[in-house]
């Protein structure tokens, strides 16, 4: 049917869940993914008979992923087999302290009473006064800014009080708490933005909220998962998707790409894109000079990079927690480092996902795999990761042995992989290895963020964390539905979009 030929380019999570919604609505989609498998960095990484998500491993606000589902006229509970986790994740200090975290509110309030006694009151309020600071917020999420109009929508106006403060995450908690470790119980989700706390705007303080208010999640078989879901999913739709199709450049007419080269050779026409590659990397190799230059981009703020350690294990650690993150020393120091963008911290912060715990499906029996991530610089500075990614995997190594209960982990490693911030950039495909996109400041959110339809072009469409609203699982779902929404009323297609938010909210 003329003008709906639609081409997806990258299958990630968002250029998933766009194709689906899409094909749901009648156009003709093709998705184009270079890569042999589904989920860009949401993807399966494989070794041997251990299984691993590449990249997210946090599922919170289900109703989000919900959502897209029901755009495609599904139901998430017939393709993923969700496990609420209580407790949530393990939080370690240098001194010693540890706390356990629960969506459970009375829970909580008791786990803190006993570490850190006299602070549970604080996060009463905390509870109480974020609930209706998301509730204002989240509308403002779903809608397109590619118009300075936006900005005078009733639903933004009641937030500018939030929006406009020059506060960080840890300033406005210092509201709530006096004890600094405590604070960083509430401030290190920041790390889904790959930004630092302490220049963080303060209204991401609604990421810790959503997390102690509606729980995480984890899908059997790993996150991984929800990629293959949207995949079959789309597919049912009517999608098709192409895996080792690698996609070369984009051809215009006027403001409008006519059509999609392979590297193959192979010429696709089109009356739409959805552009889900990473968008710094996309703009400046695929535009065929109707981009941006790579000088223009880096003058640009990024956020950190991630090193990556994936260890398949002859054994199972039970005691150890599903989630678990252990502040460095120095955590102030450390986030400083990795966000000045050119020192390598020697005092690292390492998160640790255990899930054979929780998952019999990632690794055979009475076997066990480990993911760990150690926030740390982009590539801006030009760091050899050849040179110094040994030395870096010995120093998290030794740090995971010495706080956790896991002694004896080197001597049951029997398969591992490292993907380092170079590896992000050249392997991945990621500018300058900045795995959480583009920072989260004020001057790089809605309107001044990329678009969800591309400026300056009138069927180029963005999904994923380098448009609005912004990296992170939920807020990729979003610009999915966001540009998916905006590219049907350019072609006067009816949609009903579903709404499971709001009742979720008002509990």
């Amino acid at each position: 049917m003329a003008g709906k030929r639609v081409i997806v380019i990258g299958a990630g999570p968002g250029g998933l869940a766009a194709a689906g919604i899409l094909a749901n609505r009648g156009f003709d989609v093709t998705v184009l993914e270079k890569g042999d498998r589904v989920g860009g960095r949401n993807a399966e990484l494989k070794l041997g008979d251990y299984s691993f998500d590449t990249g997210p491993t946090f599922l919170h606000q289900k109703f989000c992923l919900d959502e897209i589902f029901a755009d495609m006229d599904r139901d998430s509970a017939d393709y993923l087999d969700f496990v609420k986790l209580d407790p949530m994740t393990r939080l370690s200090w240098a001194d010693g302290a540890s706390l356990e975290t629960s969506f459970d509110q009375e829970k909580m309030e008791g786990n803190i009473a006993s570490v850190f006694p006299g602070e549970e009151e604080g996060f009463r309020r905390f509870m109480a006064e974020q609930g209706p600071k998301l509730r204002a917020i989240y509308p403002c999420l779903q809608k397109p800014y590619h118009k300075l109009t936006a900005y005078v929508r009733s639903e933004l106006l009641k937030v500018i009080p939030y929006i406009a403060t020059t506060k960080s995450v840890v300033e406005e908690l210092e509201k709530y708490f006096t004890d600094d470790r405590l604070k960083l119980a509430f401030t290190f989700q920041s790390k889904y933005l790959g930004m630092s706390p302490w220049k963080c705007p303060a209204l991401f303080t609604i990421l810790s909220y959503t997390e102690y208010k509606f729980g995480i999640y984890h899908t059997q078989g790993g996150l991984c998962r929800i990629s293959h879901a949207f995949a079959k999913a789309a597919e049912e739709c009517g999608a098709e998707i192409r895996l080792e199709a690698p996609v070369k450049s984009m051809e215009f007419e006027g403001r409008n790409v006519s059509r999609v080269i392979l590297e193959s050779g192979e010429t696709l026409d089109c009356d739409d894109v959805v552009m889900n590659a990473d968008y710094a990397h996309a703009v400046t190799n695929l535009m065929n000079g109707r981009g941006k230059s790579e000088e223009e981009l880096r003058g640009k703020k990024f956020s950190c990079s991630t090193f990556m350690i994936y260890l398949g294990l002859d054994k199972i650690y039970r005691d150890e927690p599903h989630h678990h993150v252990i502040f460095a020393d120095d955590y102030h120091r450390n986030v400083a480092e990795v966000g000045g963008e050119k020192i390598v911290s020697d005092d690292v912060s390492v998160y640790i996902r255990n899930s054979s715990v929780t998952d019999p499906t990632v690794a055979p029996d009475g076997h066990s795999q480990l993911y760990l991530l150690v926030p740390t610089i982009n590539t801006r500075a030009g760091h050899d990761w050849d040179e110094i990614g040994p030395e870096f995997r010995e120093r998290v190594l030794k740090r995971v042995e010495e706080k956790t209960g896991m002694k004896d982990l080197r001597d049951h490693i029997v398969e591992e992989a490292i993907i380092s911030p170079a590896d992000w950039r050249d392997k991945g495909s990621i500018f300058m290895g900045a795995t959480f996109n583009l920072a989260h400041t004020i001057d790089q959110m809605m309107y001044l963020r990329p678009h969800n339809r591309m400026q300056g072009f009138d069927n180029l469409y963005l999904v994923g964390g380098g448009t609005h609203p912004g990296s992170g699982l939920p807020t990729i779902f979003e610009s999915a539905r966001i540009s998916s929404g905006m590219l049907c009323e350019a072609r006067g297609v009816a949609y009903e979009k579903s709404d499971l938010a709001s009742a979720v909210m008002a509990q």
